[in-house]
């Protein structure tokens, strides 16, 4: 889900923002809601822990269950941030001295410090309280869900969460639990208002495979359609599906279950206004659970680092300007650019692909490298502001 992507993607990006539900009430999470009257910790603490930058016995730490007594079950990590919410003015306090304490790339916020609960209404009428509780009703009762509710409704939004989706470049929906995940942020006062405001670049990254208790039989277009029941229609125009193939033996294992892989009916989604791009950006892990890849997932959404080949613009330059100049191109490049010089070229051949080569400030071409260290063709001409404003500050100094 959520804390998959986002390992992936802290290594492209320092500007990440993480909005979790706050509704889950079973497992650990849901002990310390009962017995300690906090929020639930278990979404937002994964979350941390994806963004995490702490050494290998901390992060084991936080990853540790107690395998006995009254703590059976219960995270490490679930504890840490009951413990902070105890010493702090309120949860999403805690959360913030949590991340200083891990030093996590980016900020997890919860999406509201209301204490709220997920109900679920069947296609038959039945009704559920508690997202736990979701699962077991649903198999019982044999038929989809219509629709879900916070209780009680329409929580504010924490202003953070409104603050960080009105400055967004890109928003991402998904991938995680439809109905348990997903739509519950969309519930909370202000959010749905703030991505439809919003000119950021909006994708829904749909799940890989159906879930069992919750969207078996379920295509691409129903998990749209759902969401724009719940929030806006239109709420974004673009769909992340996945295109890596899936070993059968696999598959027999998820069918056991009613699982499948999600099915993509382009038709519908068309007539939903959702186009669909398809990439390769599952993996099946250890345990032989599908699962979105995070480093895949993260270059389907930011795109491929390229390695840049500098020429010219540093010809002259003693090794130290040499690199504090690709160092001002990697900040320009947001730190998704390698930048190499020509001059330590040679042993690259076999590891890079694709590559840029750049003269004097402009791209020149887009190839190999045997090709590119060779010719100049196929210009591109993408001036750079600030090679420019670099040159001239050279100059100046000269």
């Amino acid at each position: 889900g959520l804390s998959t992507m986002l390992r992936g993607l802290k290594k492209h990006t320092k500007n990440l923002t993480a909005i979790v539900t706050l509704a889950d009430d079973g497992g650990g999470s849901g002990v310390l809601r009962q017995e300690l009257g906090m929020l639930p910790p278990g979404d937002i603490r994964n979350c941390l822990e994806a963004l995490a930058n702490v050494e290998p016995v901390m992060s084991e730490l936080l990853h540790y269950r107690f395998t006995e007594g009254s703590l059976r079950g219960q995270s490490f990590g679930n504890l840490f941030l009951a413990a902070l919410n105890g010493i702090s003015g309120s949860f999403d306090q805690a959360v913030s001295r949590m991340s200083q304490v891990l030093a996590i790339t980016g900020t997890v916020l919860p999406v509201t410090t209301s204490d709220v609960q997920l109900e679920a209404e069947l296609e038959n009428g039945a009704r559920v309280l508690g997202e736990s509780k979701i699962f077991y009703c649903k198999k019982r009762e044999d038929c989809r869900v219509r629709q879900v509710r916070l209780v009680p409704e329409h929580p504010p939004a924490l202003p953070g969460a409104l603050e960080a989706i009105r400055t967004a470049d890109m928003i991402l929906l998904g991938p995680g639990s439809l109905y348990t995940s997903v739509i519950p942020n969309l519930l909370v006062d202000g959010i749905t208002q703030a991505i439809a405001a919003s000119d950021a670049l909006k994708i829904y990254i749909a799940n890989v495979m159906t879930q069992e208790g919750e969207t078996e039989g379920y295509t691409n277009a129903d998990h749209i359609r759902a969401i724009f029941q719940h929030s806006k229609p239109g709420l974004f125009s673009l769909c992340l599906v996945n295109s890596s193939a899936i070993p059968a033996h696999v598959l027999g294992a998820y069918a056991k279950e009613g699982a499948e892989p999600l099915r993509v009916d382009q038709a519908a989604c068309a007539e939903l206004g959702v186009e669909l791009v398809s990439r390769p950006v599952s993996a099946v892990s250890a345990d032989g659970l599908v699962r979105h890849d995070p480093e895949l997932l993260a270059a389907a959404l930011l795109g491929d680092p390229k390695l840049l080949i500098l020429d010219e613009p540093t010809a002259g330059l003693d090794p130290k300007e040499r690199v504090h100049f690709r160092n001002l191109l990697a900040e320009y490049a947001a730190g998704r650019i390698v930048l190499l010089s020509t001059h330590i070229v040679g042993d690259l051949e076999a590891a890079a692909d694709t590559v840029f080569l750049m003269k004097d400030g402009r791209f020149l071409a887009e190839g190999s490298v045997p090709d590119l260290l060779h010719s100049t063709e196929g210009l591109i001409h993408i001036q750079s502001n600030q090679l420019e404003q670099e040159k001239a500050g050279r100059a100046a100094e000269s």
